[in-house]
C-alpha cells in the first residue's frame, strides 16, 4: 500500500519549473526510481501510475515529472527538443540526489526510453534500467507528424497535432534528433537492461525492441507485452508491465541487507522527526522518521483531507504505543503470562476548573488543559492484584511522563548556526 504522492517541483533545463510528484511505499524507503514519460504524455499517464504503484509495494520511491511545457510544468514545448529532454532527466536526478537520494532504477516509456538510455552513463548511482516500447532510433518520433516534415524544414516551424492536441514543431527539434545515437548509448550502458514491447505495437515496432537488446551487454533481458498498445492504455497490461519491472528491478536496486535492516533503529534516528508540507490539502504533512513514512492532516471539517492521523492524534498514539510497550517490558521481566494489550487513547481539551487535580491558578476559571484517557485492556489468567500492579506501571510509561512534566521546547531558525 502507498501513501498519497508528494507535489514537488524543480528548475529544469531551460530554467521552467518542473512539476513532479514523488510517489513513496508506506514503509520504509529501500530505493528510488526516475520515471520518464512517453513524447507529449505527462507524468499522470496510466503506465507511469501502475508502475509507481507496483514500485512502491516493493518498498522502492518513485520520481514522474512532466518535461518542459508538458503537463503542469512551465516552459514552451516548442523551444524544448531530446537534448533538452535529457538535460531534464540530469535535473531531475540531481534533485533527487539532494533532496531525498540519486535513483537507482531508471524507467522510460517510449521517447522517454530512448531519453533514459541515453542519460544513463550520466547517472552513475543507477543500476538499472528498464524502457517500455522505446524506440532505436529516435527519428522514428517524427511519423507521428510525417505529412507535416517539408513543411517544417521549409518554414522553420509547424503546428502539428499529436493524440489530438496541438502542438509547435520546429526545425531545431528535427536537427538535434540526428545527433543522437540510442545503439550506441546503449552498448556503453553497463547497467542491468530490462526491455518492455508488444509484438503489435503500431505506433513503434518490435524490431525497436530486437535492436536495443542485441546493443546491449548482460545482464539484459527482454519481456513481451502481447497484445498491448503503445500507450498501455488497458490497465491490465499497465499493471503486467509494472510488476514485472518492480520484480525484476528489486535484486539490482535494494541492497541485499536493506529489507532485512529495515526493521531495526532507522539510520539518522537520531536526527530527530522531519515534518514537510507535502503541497496537497491545506495542511498535509508528511512525516519522516528515518526510513519510515507517515502522512499528518486534519479532518475535513477543519479543512484537511482527513489523509492521515492529527498531530494530536499522533500525540495520544505515542501515549498509547509507550504505555502497551511499558506493560510488556514490566511483564515479560517479571515473567507475567500476559497474552495481550491494548490500550485505547482519547484527547480532550477541558476547562482547568473541571479538573479535580489540577490545583488553584490564577486563570482557574478560563483555562483550559489537555486531559488524556487511557483504557487498558489486559488479556490473560491474571489476578486482580496482578492486574492492579499493571496498571500502575502504565504511569511509568516514558511519554506519560514527559506529557506530565515541564518539558522544554527550543525553536531556531534552519539559517542559524
Amino acid at each position: 500500500m502507498a501513501v498519497r504522492p508528494i507535489r514537488l517541483g524543480f528548475e529544469g533545463a531551460m530554467g521552467a519549473s518542473l512539476s513532479a510528484r514523488l510517489d513513496l511505499p508506506a514503509g520504509p524507503v529501500l530505493a528510488y526510481a526516475l520515471f520518464a514519460h512517453c513524447f507529449t504524455c505527462t507524468k499522470d499517464l496510466t503506465a507511469a501510475r501502475k508502475i509507481a504503484q507496483a514500485l512502491n509495494e516493493q518498498g522502492i520511491a518513485v520520481l514522474r515529472f512532466d518535461f518542459t511545457g508538458l503537463g503542469g510544468s512551465g516552459g514552451d514545448f516548442a523551444s524544448t527538443n531530446f537534448t533538452s529532454n535529457l538535460e531534464d532527466l540530469r535535473r531531475a536526478a540531481d534533485y533527487m540526489r539532494v533532496e531525498y537520494e540519486a535513483p537507482k532504477l531508471l524507467i522510460g516509456h517510449s521517447l522517454g526510453g530512448a531519453a533514459i538510455l541515453a542519460v544513463a552513463g550520466d547517472i552513475p548511482e543507477a543500476m538499472a534500467v528498464a524502457t517500455i516500447a522505446a524506440p532505436a532510433d529516435i527519428d522514428h518520433v517524427t511519423e507521428n507528424f510525417a505529412d507535416k516534415l517539408a513543411e517544417i524544414r521549409a518554414a522553420g516551424q509547424a503546428d502539428v497535432s499529436l493524440s489530438g492536441r496541438p502542438f509547435v514543431i520546429k526545425k531545431q527539434f528535427l536537427d538535434d534528433l540526428a545527433v543522437h545515437d540510442i545503439e550506441k548509448s546503449v552498448a556503453s550502458l553497463h547497467k542491468a537492461l530490462l526491455v518492455l514491447h508488444a509484438p503489435m505495437d503500431q505506433t513503434v515496432g518490435i524490431d525497436n525492441a530486437s535492436r536495443i537488446f542485441t546493443a546491449a551487454w548482460h545482464p539484459k533481458s527482454y519481456v513481451s507485452l502481447n497484445k498491448a498498445d503503445h500507450l498501455l492504455r488497458d490497465p491490465d497490461d499497465a499493471t503486467y508491465a509494472a510488476n514485472v519491472i518492480a520484480t525484476w528491478a528489486r535484486p539490482y536496486v535494494v541492497a541485499k541487507d536493506a529489507a532485512a535492516s529495515s526493521g531495526t533503529t532507522p539510520a539518522g534516528a537520531d536526527e530527530g522527526i522531519l515534518a514537510r508540507e507535502t503541497g496537497l490539502g491545506k495542511f498535509q504533512t508528511m512525516l519522516v522518521a528515518g526510513p519510515h513514512r507517515m502522512l499528518a492532516d486534519e479532518p475535513e471539517g477543519a479543512g484537511g483531507l482527513a489523509s492521515g492521523p492529527s498531530p494530536y492524534e499522533y500525540l495520544a498514539a505515542a501515549l498509547g504505543a509507550c504505555t502497551s510497550m511499558t506493560i510488556r517490558m514490566y511483564a515479560d521481566f517479571k515473567q507475567i503470562a500476559l497474552d495481550g494489550i491494548s490500550v485505547q487513547v482519547t484527547h480532550q481539551k477541558i476547562h482547568a476548573r473541571d479538573c479535580a487535580d489540577c490545583g488553584d491558578g490564577p486563570h482557574q476559571d478560563t483555562a483550559r488543559i489537555d486531559r488524556f484517557e487511557r483504557v487498558i485492556t489486559l488479556q490473560g489468567d491474571l489476578s486482580d492484584d496482578v492486574r492492579k500492579k499493571l496498571i500502575e506501571i502504565a504511569n511509568k510509561c516514558p511519554v506519560h511522563r514527559t506529557l506530565e512534566s515541564n518539558a522544554v521546547i527550543f525553536t531556531r531558525d534552519s539559517r542559524d548556526q
